[in-house]
């Protein structure tokens, strides 16, 4: 069986060579974000997640709720047992094994694949990720970007060059303060570079002359 991983850097690499190769009368300009980042700086996007916790903890208290519920039907049971009919029996058990299903289908309906808990999430996450799409779009028209990626998505980047992040001209563009210059740095610093130590001056890439070195 394929490994997964070593599928998608497959595509990802696919993908670079076809944007090198589709139009040679002219260089390719591409770029990067990190949405994660973004999204880690957005108030819209904290406030969704926030709600998006009320709900799940409402959610999984319902569900609790009903398993507390059968809990205390077994043990009634249990302790009448010796004191009920056979017809009586039955009907005890009925009721605890409609519970029980009630409470499985319940769980399934929130949780589960698409559940209320997946509409939910997509519902409050729809106007951040419109906003952070929109800024991203609006960031590549001006740059005259022909492609822009994602460095929190699937695909794995495995090197990146500074010079090539977009990520502070998309969070101006949201309004948001780009305080990236430490996480920046250490990306930098944990990066392969062949500069020179000593010099004295910083990097072409390095977020310490981020004035004279941000993309164009």
């Amino acid at each position: 069986m394929s490994n997964p991983l070593v599928m998608k850097k497959a595509i990802f690499f696919v993908l670079l060579c076809s944007v090198w190769l589709a139009a040679p009368a002219r260089a390719q300009k591409f770029g990067y974000v990190d949405t994660e980042f973004i999204f880690s700086k957005m108030p819209e996007y904290q406030k969704a997640l926030g709600e998006i916790d009320k709900f799940t903890d409402k959610w999984s208290k319902d569900i609790q709720d009903k398993y507390l519920e059968i809990d205390k039907l077994q043990k009634a049971y249990q302790a009448e047992e010796i004191l009920l009919t056979e017809e009586m029996k039955r009907e005890r058990q009925r009721v605890i094994s409609d519970r029980e299903r009630e409470a499985r289908e319940y769980n399934n309906k929130v949780f589960g694949y698409q559940g209320l808990l997946f509409e939910k999430k997509k519902e409050l996450m729809k106007a951040p990720m419109e906003l952070v799409n929109r800024a991203i779009e609006k960031v590549s028209l001006q740059r005259k970007l022909d492609f822009m990626f994602d460095k929190a998505s699937d695909f794995v980047m495995l090197y990146t060059n500074p010079r090539h992040d977009y990520t502070d001209y998309v969070m101006e563009e949201l309004g948001l303060d780009a305080d990236s210059k430490a996480k920046k740095s250490t990306a930098v610093n944990n990066s392969p570079t062949t500069t020179t130590p000593g010099a004295g001056t910083p990097a072409p890439g390095d977020p310490a002359n981020k004035s004279t070195t941000r993309p164009k």
